[in-house]
Parts: C-alpha cells; structure tokens; sequence
C-alpha cells in the first residue's frame, strides 16, 4: 500500500486509482455471511432448491458483497500521509446490479471522486467503486463510498 501526500490525493480527483485482486466469493463464506447476519433464505445457503431459481445456484448476500469492500479496497486505496485515522463516513448511492454467484471471484475497480476540506484538519473522501465478478459484463453492485480522514 502505498502513501501519498493531501497535495496528490487532490491531484488524482476524477481518476481511476486501480483495481484490486480478485476474490472468490465460495458457499463457506457465504453460510458464514448468513450465520452472522442471520439471513438464511434459502438462495443463499441451499444449493437444492437455488438450483431451481432463474440463478441455478446459490447466490452471495448482496450484503456480503458490500461488506467486502474494506478487504477489497484495502491494496488499492492510498494512505494519507499524516493520516491519524480514517471513518467509514456512509455512503451516497449503492446499486446491486448483479447478483454474486457461488464460486465466483470479485473485485473492485476504485476510482476517486471527490475530495472536500472540512473543519478540524479533516477531508471527506469519495470513491466511485464498481465490483466486478470475473467473466460477467455487468457488476455485482456500485457504490459511492464517503471516507473521512483525520489528518
């Protein structure tokens, strides 16, 4: 991960910062997810009966997919140098467009939207974020993404 100064966090506003590594999204995790969150609808965790549905296969928590983004953006996002802390500060919009089938791999695909100074030595960052599934023209879901970040 790299660490990158507030001067150039604002040079790269309006640019695609990269992708990240894909990551399988496989049934352990999936019956995890659902343990945790409680949501055991049956497209999730049967295989049996997800095989009748339009999806022919058990499909991840669109949850789950969200929840994904930490680890996801994790080796793709700068840090801010001088950065004492970073808040998960919500989000604008988020879209599930596809769904996640079981065994397949995700990804995403950042780039950085917006940069706003806030009182304190604080700046709301915004990440336009497309998680891709691997071999799918469409994405798992969009997301805008508000990150603030202590310097």
């Amino acid at each position: 991960m790299t660490t990158i100064s507030i001067d150039d966090v604002k040079a790269k506003v309006g640019t695609n910062i990269g992708a990240s590594d894909w990551f399988l999204i496989d049934q352990d995790r999936i019956n995890q997810f659902a343990d945790v969150t409680i949501d055991h609808q049956f497209i999730h965790i049967d295989p049996v009966k997800a095989k009748e549905t339009p999806f022919g296969t058990t499909i991840a928590h669109g949850f789950l997919s969200l929840s994904m983004l930490s680890h996801l953006c994790e080796g793709v996002v700068p840090r801010v140098d001088g950065a004492k802390a970073y808040l998960n500060y919500g989000f604008n919009k988020v879209r599930f467009i596809s769904p996640v089938k079981v065994d397949s791999s995700i990804r995403a695909n950042v780039t950085l939207a917006n940069l706003e100074e806030k009182p304190g030595n604080r700046y709301l960052i915004t990440y336009q974020i497309s998680v891709e599934i691997e071999g799918e023209e469409k994405p798992a879901l969009l997301a805008e993404w508000l990150t603030m970040v202590l310097l």
